[in-house]
């Protein structure tokens, strides 16, 4: 097993923080060429240069910020352990990392993490959104809290994950003003005339909306398909289609983009998740969410 020696750490960081050898000498009274020395070993042992010449000075390389980052939040986290011991206050926030499918509307991720906005202690908030494989891969090496999904990640998975049901919402479909009145008296058979613009084929939700049409015999007439929700509702919103979005936020909708309802049905349901490795949820944050999500927002 490969150790960090957290003494060339410390010099490290030390260089960094002070921006020259010669003052991280005088703040940890050591000679120069004995912090030179260990910021080179440090740089051996990861196998990446930390530092480069710039004229006289010396500045981090792209890995040096990374190593940067890491080092200070460990030697922040070394000072509130000693205050924590000795009884002093950390006033320390409560760090959420979320991981956010990009086919998760933005106005319902919003919605699902007020909550956790709301508690009494400070939360510092970071949302990635990225694809299921890799926000699964940082779930699995706790650089992420949980996955806010529209559906349950399969077993057989190498890493064990648990699905945290957070509630469901039929499907609302909206246009402007005129499409509206175009299209609304005959729904839903009227959406086999409109320009319609849809997730991409390859969604939980557009398969939901491809079983629905077929069902009904609707040949739809798709005007454009995005990956990106919140880039879908603005083209519906200018007025290039008809679109559908999950009915729990059909009045955020409709203010935030100008639209009015073209129809309803329950037939598509559209499903929230929250997936984490965690059989019982233990972040304080997270339970709100998951608590606030299936208490109010979804009821």
């Amino acid at each position: 097993m490969e150790w960090l020696n957290y003494h060339h750490l410390l010099y490290f960081w030390t260089v960094a923080r002070e921006g020259s050898v010669s003052k991280a000498s005088a703040s940890l009274r050591l000679a120069q060429p004995t912090i030179s020395g260990q910021v080179k070993t440090l740089e051996n042992a990861l196998g990446e240069k930390l530092f480069e010449r710039r004229g006289r000075n010396l500045a981090l390389t792209e890995m040096g910020q990374v190593v940067f980052r890491y080092a200070d939040e460990i030697f922040s986290l070394g000072r509130e352990l000693l205050d924590t011991v000795e009884g002093r206050p950390t006033h320390r926030p409560t760090r959420l990392k979320i991981g956010l499918a990009g086919v998760v509307p933005k106005l319902i991720a919003y919605e699902l993490l007020k909550p956790a906005l709301a508690l009494p202690e400070p939360i510092v908030l970071s949302c990635v959104e990225a694809e299921a494989d890799r926000l699964v891969a940082a779930l699995a090496t706790f650089s992420l809290d949980v996955i806010l999904t529209d559906a349950p990640l399969a077993r057989g998975l190498n890493v064990r994950v648990y699905n945290h049901f957070l509630g469901e919402s039929g499907v609302t479909f909206f246009g402007t003003k005129a499409l509206t009145a175009k299209y609304r008296r005959r729904f839903p058979r009227s959406l086999g005339e409109a320009p319609l613009l849809l997730p991409m084929p390859n969604t939980t939700v557009r398969g939901g909306l491809d079983r629905w049409f077929e069902k009904h015999s609707i040949r739809p007439r798709i005007a454009a398909q995005f990956e990106d929700t919140a880039l879908l509702k603005v083209f519906g919103g200018s007025g290039v289609g008809v679109f559908p979005a999950p009915t729990v936020i059909e009045s955020h909708v409709k203010k935030q983009y100008g639209v009015s309802v073209i129809g309803r049905t329950t037939e598509v349901m559209e499903h929230f998740y929250a997936i984490s490795v965690e059989r019982r949820i233990t972040h304080p944050a997270v339970r709100e969410i998951t608590h606030a999500a299936r208490s109010t927002f979804f009821a």
